[in-house]
């Protein structure tokens, strides 16, 4: 399901070309992706690049302009920067980019779009209930009483970093979640609990193939990994390799490279998936331009690979005139 045709690019000749890192943006995850920005932005000058940094707000392509930008480097998380919106705008001025196209990138964003799918594929998704705009919370609480079994795990539709899930336990504070996050994130969706192990799996596009890099496990202080276990340092412990039998493990190998190719992702991607007691590897959501940062987990898992944090940029970026 590739959705662009890329500008091809001479590998060896990047280094001669203005390379614009494009983060912080207007979502909620501006902060995280200022850290990504950062972090990768330092990695490309140290690996002899002419980097700048953009950040990608509403004059982006006036400032593409003015820097002369020929490549872009993404590392924007979230609304107008991983839903395909900037994809769309830098395919428009002609400038290659990194990761996934403009078709992946939105329905790798939204969460309901992404499970039908992955759905297709063969890939085990836990149930869902979707919740209309102006439904009653009262009305939805019942529907999905119906439907799912408690506790239920509701989520923005189109939203990254874990912003607006919660884990409900009864029908008030369900309720009470439901008129909150519609309130600040738009539409939302409740999705079945999955007990069991938490993990995620990066895929990374590299030397003409694609690697499943070493999965990783996280166990977070919170119940779930939510946007403070993740960008805070110690909060969660991450095990590499996750402990999972052989069958599982591989298993959950071949639904992440499956989740990549069905999307349509480009140059890497990050699948995040429970683990029932079973050992079925069960598929949460893809993120097209996982998180950077010190305590992201993509360049942890690429570490584990005897990858390191600018060799992984690197590759990133490369793959973008591939």
């Amino acid at each position: 399901m590739n959705d662009r045709s890329r500008i091809r690019l001479d590998p060896r000749i990047l280094k001669t070309k203005t390379i614009g890192v494009l983060m912080g943006g207007l979502s909620g995850e501006r902060e995280v992706s200022l850290r990504s920005g950062e972090k990768c932005l330092r990695a490309l000058v140290s690996r002899g690049y002419r980097a700048v940094a953009i950040d990608a707000v509403r004059d982006v392509a006036q400032q593409l302009d003015e820097a002369g930008v020929e490549v872009a480097f993404i590392a924007l998380h979230g609304r107008f920067g991983e839903d395909g919106a900037v994809q769309g705008l830098l395919e428009m001025m002609g400038i290659p980019y990194t990761g996934s196209g403009v078709l992946a990138s939105a329905l790798g964003m939204n969460k309901i779009a992404a499970k039908k799918v992955v759905g297709q594929s063969g890939v085990a998704t836990p149930d869902y209930c979707e919740i209309g705009m102006d439904e009653p919370a009262s009305t939805a609480v019942a529907r999905i009483l119906e439907q799912l079994d408690l506790p239920v795990m509701l989520k923005p539709v189109q939203e990254g970093s874990s912003l607006g899930v919660s884990k409900c336990r009864d029908a008030a504070g369900l309720a009470e979640a439901i008129e909150r996050d519609r309130a600040q994130y738009g539409a939302v969706f409740a999705e079945r609990y999955v007990p069991g192990r938490e993990i995620t799996v990066g895929v990374l596009e590299r030397n003409g193939g694609r690697q499943v890099l070493p999965i990783l496990e996280l166990v977070p202080e919170h119940e779930f990994y939510d946007y403070e276990t993740k960008y805070t340092k110690g909060m969660t412990e991450f095990i590499i390799p996750a402990r999972l039998t052989p069958e599982t493990y591989a298993a959950a190998e071949r639904a992440a490279d499956t989740v990549f190719a069905t999307i349509g992702c480009r140059g890497y991607s990050r699948v995040d998936m429970m683990v029932d007691e079973a050992g079925v590897p069960w598929f949460i959501e893809v993120n097209t331009l996982p998180g950077m940062t010190d305590t992201s987990d993509l360049p942890a898992q690429a570490l584990a690979a005897g990858i390191s944090y600018e060799e992984l940029v690197e590759t990133i970026l490369i793959a973008a005139a591939a």
